[in-house]
């Protein structure tokens, strides 16, 4: 009775046994078969939204930021080290965000004298703030291919609230430029001394020329 007690007992536990790694063969099957399907669909997806959204590259060698204020002796000039992204993420153009860092330092009017005293620290103070920011935070359509800018500009370390006004030139295609304007108060950001013998006003006023290549994604989509 015990032999054949141990023999059943045996029996039992390789049907136990077959029957467990039966069930885990299987559901091991379903889960490879789900985490295949989920990669297909994970694959699927970004192509399909990089495919959506417009992505466009800043061409600063064909680009100019430049710089004037009125005074008694005219000063105007230009940055030569700068960097410039627009990104959208959508293809609603008000997605835009226009982000600009300009070298302080590389500061060029035409003039030496002129350009340390701009870079010293009773205006730009390079060595403790040496690069300028303009990033914007809301994009207005106020025409059909002019904007307002709102955005964040910082010189000197000091961060306000500006606007930069801009006409696209190139609507619908894969290349074209922006062209735009924005004046602020120079006193605003500390900058409250004049130039020797120079009398300067206070309003000063940024023009920037971008050249912009659409890489890739569709053209935005405008207000009518």
């Amino acid at each position: 009775m015990k032999s054949k007690r141990s023999v059943l007992a045996i029996r039992f536990a390789a049907k136990e046994n077959w029957s467990g790694t039966n069930s885990w063969g299987d559901l091991a099957r379903a889960r490879t078969r789900g985490v295949i399907l989920c990669l297909l669909a994970f694959c699927a997806l970004p192509s399909a939204n990089r495919a959506q959204v417009p992505v466009y590259e800043v061409t600063p060698v064909e680009s100019t930021i430049k710089f004037g204020v009125e005074s008694s002796v005219p000063i105007k000039g230009t940055f030569d080290k700068w960097n410039a992204s627009l990104k959208l993420s959508s293809t609603d153009v008000r997605s835009a965000v226009l982000d600009i860092e300009i070298q302080a330092d590389s500061v060029d009017t035409g003039s030496r004298m002129k350009n340390n005293k701009l870079k010293g620290k009773d205006f730009f103070n390079v060595k403790e703030s040496p690069i300028i920011t303009f990033k914007s935070t809301k994009v207005v359509q106020t025409g059909s291919n002019t904007f307002d800018l709102e955005g964040e500009f910082t010189i000197r370390g000091v961060t306000k609230t500006e606007k930069l006004t801009v006409t696209d030139n190139g609507k619908g295609t894969t290349s074209g430029s922006i062209a735009g304007a924005m004046a602020f108060d120079r006193k605003d950001y500390g900058m409250n001394s004049n130039i020797p013998f120079i009398k300067i006003a206070n309003r000063v006023e940024v023009n920037v020329d971008l050249k912009w290549k659409r890489v890739s994604g569709p053209p935005p989509v405008f207000q009518q």
